[in-house]
């Protein structure tokens, strides 16, 4: 278990969703809906273990994400990775009547731990991107969507 730091903790929970980029996909990234139970975070692709972004979590095992303005570099951890006792409960809490489609189960099939990356360096990407003047947008910049697009 890698737990996030105390001032993350108090962001990802202040904030009601992160757009994830899986890899080194460059692109927009998705939007996800998250929850954090004992400094652990947790995502959901609702439409199962053929989402877009969660094969590509699965075949990367890194990525990044953007939460209300910041970059985090992050571990997806897709296997091994044995849910908490009251996630289900936790996403109900968040987010009410739009956690139904994160309550079936293909969803939770396709559920992924985040953790903080070990190492302070970023993805050659996001290094490239920078040098370039294009890092990625703050979330908030990003188009509102429910969760996830692909």
């Amino acid at each position: 278990m890698t737990a996030w730091p105390p001032t993350d903790q108090t962001l990802l929970s202040d904030t009601p969703t992160l757009i994830l980029n899986a890899g080194e996909n460059d692109g927009p990234g998705v939007e996800v809906g998250m929850v954090l139970i004992d400094g652990e975070l947790w995502v959901r692709a609702y439409r199962g273990v053929d989402s877009h972004w969660y094969r590509a979590a699965q075949d990367s095992g890194w990525g990044m994400i953007r939460v209300a303005g910041t970059v985090h570099r992050v571990v997806l951890l897709t296997t091994d990775a044995e849910t908490p006792p009251g996630l289900d409960v936790a996403f109900r809490s968040k987010y009410g009547q739009l956690a139904d489609i994160l309550d079936s189960p293909q969803a939770r099939a396709a559920t992924l731990r985040i953790d903080p990356a070990p190492s302070p360096d970023p993805p050659p990407s996001l290094t490239r991107d920078l040098a370039a003047g294009s890092a990625p947008r703050p979330a908030d910049a990003v188009p509102r969507r429910d969760f996830e697009t692909s």
